[in-house]
């Protein structure tokens, strides 16, 4: 889904706006979405392709500030980017805090817009691809046996063979036999790629039986 065509989400309750946008939008290589209002947004099915949210703050029903409020742990893979006829620094400062990566006045010019959807989408794609990563080894851990598992946690730890197997009650060849095992299924190429795992993946060091 990376390589579909990226799809710019537009929100505002002005119909010129709108047209305008989507036009812009389409003339530019992207997928126009567009909506009147914040709900009719939410109501949309959401789609895993790199995209961005092109947000009015100031709109009936939920405000754009609202709105971004409600998707940003959700959303992470679509940066937002404001656009208002009626901007105010605290207005400015509250939107760029809470993750926003553009707040531009009305009227836009189409050239800064372009740009500013552009640095969005590229966003939106590293943020993909991580997430995709992410999917992946979490996918690779759960196929480990819980024995497997605690092996993993203690040999990205530093442990050696013998001092695992002594906190875990088994020999030193079995330590060996399931460290082996996990290389294969996590797919590691190295012991330092399987710490690197490890980390991304925030283990704890296991309980003891």
């Amino acid at each position: 889904m990376l390589h579909a065509t990226p799809i710019v989400f537009v929100v505002d309750d002005d119909p010129s706006v709108c047209e305008a946008l989507e036009s812009l939008v389409r003339q530019a290589g992207w997928k126009p979405e567009v909506f009147a209002s914040a709900q009719e947004f939410l109501d949309f099915p959401r789609t895993l392709v790199a995209s961005c949210l092109v947000l009015d703050v100031t709109m009936p029903g939920l405000s754009g500030l609202e709105l971004q409020s409600l998707i940003a742990a959700d959303r992470i893979d679509m940066p937002i980017i404001f656009i208002t006829g009626h901007a105010d620094v605290p207005m400015t400062v509250k939107a760029m805090k809470a993750g926003a990566v553009e707040f531009l006045t009305k009227p836009v010019p189409e050239g800064v817009l372009i740009s500013a959807i552009e640095g969005a989408i590229a966003r939106s794609r590293v943020t993909l691809e991580r997430e995709g990563e992410m999917r992946a080894l979490r996918s690779r851990y759960v196929k480990l046996t819980p024995r497997e598992r605690d092996v993993m946690t203690l040999v990205v730890r530093g442990l050696l063979n013998k001092q695992v197997g002594g906190d875990l009650g088994m020999a030193e060849i079995t330590v060996k036999a399931h460290r082996g095992q996990v290389m294969r299924k996590m797919n590691a190429a190295s012991f330092a790629d399987l710490v690197n795992m490890a980390a991304r993946l925030g283990l704890a060091p296991p309980s003891k039986r």
